[in-house]
């Protein structure tokens, strides 16, 4: 078995189309939407081709209308992208998002998994890095092997308690300091972290012909190019 586990892909369709696709499953850790330009693509390609997704801050705030609760140099940005996503989402893919649970719990073959936005005790919310004094606190909560994790867009896999946690990264807006997209995969017992190069550029046409704000605009191209 072999599982293809990504994040955070923000409505870059350009980074989820080219990934990879030798796998036996997709899982998706939330966040499909928002700061990229094609969140309605994203949304259809996760419904018919994940067979687990869990609710991200970002579609929480689109599905829901709530406040996305965004670090403060992003919320303009993400203000101004939610009056476009929510222009461009039919009413299904709205539905769609709206029905995402906010965690999973799945078992394959003797190894068990908990599938988390953030973190279990803040599924949507939770602030942490690798080096999150909490993390004991947050595997003992769970009953599960492997514990997933996303929304910080920064890939690490570590042991915690004799339980393994991974963040994938981010597919659709990586933080890491390099533009490629990034994600894991699981098979046989082991994770291993992986990156592949997109057409960057052909997404940044994309941003820069979106009817927001020059400025937006040009601060999500920077952030493509510079994966940080």
């Amino acid at each position: 078995m072999k599982i293809c586990i990504i994040s955070d892909v923000h409505g870059n369709y350009d980074a989820l189309s080219t990934l990879p696709a030798e796998y036996d499953e997709l899982w998706v850790l939330g966040d499909l939407v928002n700061y990229g330009p094609q969140p309605a693509e994203v949304v259809d390609y996760v419904s018919q081709k994940a067979s687990v997704v869990v609710r991200g801050n970002h579609d929480h705030c689109i599905a829901y209308n709530e406040d996305p609760r965004c670090a403060p140099r992003f919320r303009a940005i993400a203000t101004a992208m939610r009056k476009f996503t929510n222009e461009v989402l039919s009413k299904s893919q709205n539905q769609f998002l709206h029905a995402l649970p906010l965690h999973a719990e799945v078992k394959r073959g003797n190894t068990s998994f908990c599938l988390v936005h953030s973190v279990p005790s803040d599924m949507l919310y939770g602030h942490y890095d690798e080096n999150f004094e909490g993390w004991l606190v947050e595997v003992d909560s769970i009953n599960a092997d492997v514990l997933f994790v996303g929304h910080t867009h920064k890939p690490f896999v570590k042991m915690v308690g004799g339980r393994t946690v991974c963040n994938p990264g981010s597919l659709g807006q990586p933080l890491h300091g390099k533009p490629e997209a990034r994600y894991a995969i699981w098979e046989d017992g082991s994770i291993e972290l992986k990156g592949f190069d997109y057409p960057v550029e052909e997404t940044i046409r994309k941003v820069m012909a979106m009817p927001v704000e020059d400025k937006i605009k040009r601060e999500l191209a920077k952030v493509l190019r510079k994966g940080k």
